[in-house]
């Protein structure tokens, strides 16, 4: 993977593909430079030479194209002829701003569209234990309000760059060919600009870094609302919500007004500097033009100049203190793309998924210091067999699954999991997930049609001809699949039953289902890939019993020839598979059938008589 050791490095690897448009822009600045250059010794020369009798101190080129107009008498008969000069030099100028402005908006439009295309495919195969280590309100700040920032500097202020270096020389240029006092005077003032432009660089930039992290938690806190909406109401902590969001927006308006405040003082001292400027020119070249060494047009000139001056001078201070913030920007753009993705193995192997699944003396520790999750957990399950595993919460169930997925790497010091004699940490981890299927307990739907959600799966096996075209018998194949997923997953007759049946559009994580018909949305999401393995963690805990019994008589017809995992907390979901794992506290506490286990008389009855009692007073209610 290519890492970034400097923000200059990234900044390039986003500008391909844009940079010809920004090189485009900055020509066509220069060239708008040169031309507004040329206005005030336009003018200059018709006060001297044309109003007043001055002799025109002009390069050779322009006296003999003076001379082809007729010399200073004609342009005296004619002075419309210098107002068409200054408005011919106008509409040229005018032309190049609108390239200027045209080429510069289309690179940064390519320019944030790489952008965005990059830090999301990156993101899309960071580590799981990456994702979950950073918040997703975080994240998307990132990818949108510090794209947005890199943006704005790159195609306002960068680009603008070689238009003020320009202008800055061609201005004091000028000058100096006028009068060299008048030229070293404003020069003088540009360091001391440009100096407490830097004086200010630090400061901005790191007011600028707390506010972004401050928005960064305040974008968590939005998204976990508006995510968990029904949980806040359910608990009726809407009051509680809303003030943690104005506490955490109070602090983030604070840092915002502090920096403020900060870019308040930078533009007030840079109002000073420049007046005392433009003041210090004004006076000098007043007293000059009194004592006649210096003419009124020249005079008039000046003033230009140093006008022109003022505004790449300020930008050029405006360019530092912005490079504060972008710099920021920048710096945590980089944290992501230099962020490792998720490796396989040299020479990683992709075996037909088949045979049997073994954790051999697996243990497994968390990252973040917590206790050991498993240990020394060894067992093997046959293939096609159905495994059960029962636990308490925290037993290490979703953790097995986890591993098994290799959604969390397993050190090789703590054991291997293989499938077919072959350890699944040499595998190809996509080409593993393709034939493991997983639905979880808290199953994940898009803001999508019911029949887009079920055939997720199917999207990326569709011809290409069939993408574009929607041929109709790809289609008609495609939605039979799905009703036939559907159908396995005792869904159908609910989707059926709704005004607009599969297309019916479902909301963000479907929370316009319920909670058992997002399980068995995800179960027909899960049963289309008909993989050689399929996990189900407690994924029917948000059925009633009888739906549950009919979806696990469909599914052992359907699993035949697979090898299946069940996760549950429901005796019941498991009691019919040829092996049940109990697990606690993170070690196997028995395994056996339903009937072994019963007459061990160990954890495994206990929980099935109270499961029993429960069941015989709520039927007695």
């Amino acid at each position: 993977m290519q890492k970034y050791d400097t923000k200059i490095q990234l900044i390039f690897h986003f500008l391909k593909g844009a940079k010809r448009f920004f090189v485009m822009s900055a020509l066509c600045a220069a060239m708008v430079s040169l031309l507004d250059m040329l206005s005030p010794r336009i003018i200059s020369f018709t006060v001297d030479c044309v109003i007043g009798s001055d002799e025109p101190a002009v390069p050779g080129a322009v006296r003999r194209f003076l001379d082809m107009a007729g010399g200073i008498p004609a342009l005296r008969a004619q002075p419309l002829l210098i107002a068409a000069a200054v408005a011919f030099v106008g509409a040229l100028a005018a032309l190049f701003r609108y390239l200027f402005r045209s080429c510069n908006a289309r690179g940064a439009e390519r320019f944030v569209e790489r952008m965005r295309n990059e830090l999301f495919g990156h993101i899309m195969y960071l580590p799981y234990t990456w994702l979950s280590e950073n918040s997703t309100g975080d994240i998307i700040q990132r990818c949108t309000s510090d794209v947005q920032t890199i943006k704005r500097f790159i195609s306002e202020q960068m680009t603008s760059l070689v238009r003020t270096f320009i202008l800055i020389i061609m201005a004091l240029t000028f000058m100096a060919r006028i009068n060299g006092h008048v030229m070293l005077v404003s020069f003088a003032f540009i360091p001391i600009i440009v100096a407490y432009s830097l004086f200010f660089h630090n400061k901005i930039g790191s007011a600028f870094e707390k506010a972004d992290i401050e928005e960064g938690k305040l974008s968590t806190i939005a998204q976990e609302n508006l995510t968990g909406v029904r949980v806040v109401r359910a608990f009726g902590r809407e009051t509680y919500e809303r003030e943690r969001f104005e506490t955490q927006n109070t602090g983030y308006t604070y840092f915002w007004i502090r920096l403020i405040k900060l870019m308040s003082a930078y533009w007030s001292s840079g109002d000073i500097l420049t007046g005392s400027q433009t003041l210090a020119v004004v006076c000098l070249g007043a007293y000059l033009c009194v004592n006649g060494k210096l003419s009124a047009g020249n005079y008039i000139a000046l003033i230009s100049y140093n006008g022109m001056l003022m505004w790449p001078v300020r930008t050029l201070g405006r360019v530092i203190s912005e490079m504060s913030k972008a710099g920021i920007s920048i710096e945590r753009l980089r944290y992501i793309m230099n962020s490792e993705k998720e490796k396989n193995p040299e020479n990683a192997v992709t075996p037909r998924i088949q045979g049997d699944l073994v954790f051999d003396h697996v243990s497994f520790t968390y990252e973040n210091g917590s206790a050991e999750v498993l240990h020394d957990v060894n067992f093997t399950i046959r293939e096609g067999q159905t495994v059960g595993i029962l636990g308490g919460t925290g037993s290490g169930k979703s953790t097995l699954m986890y591993l098994l997925l290799r959604l969390y790497e397993l050190p090789p010091e703590n054991g291997k999991i293989t499938i077919g004699g072959y350890n699944i940490a040499d595998m190809e981890a996509s080409h593993l997930r393709r034939n493991i299927g997983m639905v979880l307990q808290e199953p994940f739907l898009f803001s999508r049609t019911l029949s887009d959600n079920i055939g997720f799966a199917l999207q990326n096996r569709l011809p290409e001809a069939d993408k574009g075209a929607h041929s109709k018998s790809s289609l008609n194949v495609h939605m039979e699949k799905i009703r036939q997923a559907a159908r396995i997953a005792s869904i159908d007759d609910v989707i059926e039953s709704f005004s607009e049946g599969y297309d019916t559009f479902v909301g963000e994580r479907g929370m316009t289902l319920s909670g058992g018909q997002k399980q068995r949305a995800a179960i027909a999401q899960m049963l289309i890939r008909n993989t050689p393995f399929m996990i189900f963690d407690d994924s029917l805990s948000a059925v009633d019993a009888e739906t549950d019994h009919k979806i696990r008589t469909a599914l052992k017809e359907f699993l035949s020839s697979s090898t299946v995992l069940l996760i549950s907390h429901r005796i019941t979901t498991l009691m019919n598979a040829d092996q049940i794992i109990v697990l606690e506290g993170g070690r196997i506490a028995e395994s056996g059938t339903h009937q072994e286990l019963l007459a061990k008389n160990g954890l495994y009855k206990k929980i099935f008589d109270l499961q029993a009692a429960g069941a015989e007073e709520i039927h007695a209610s």
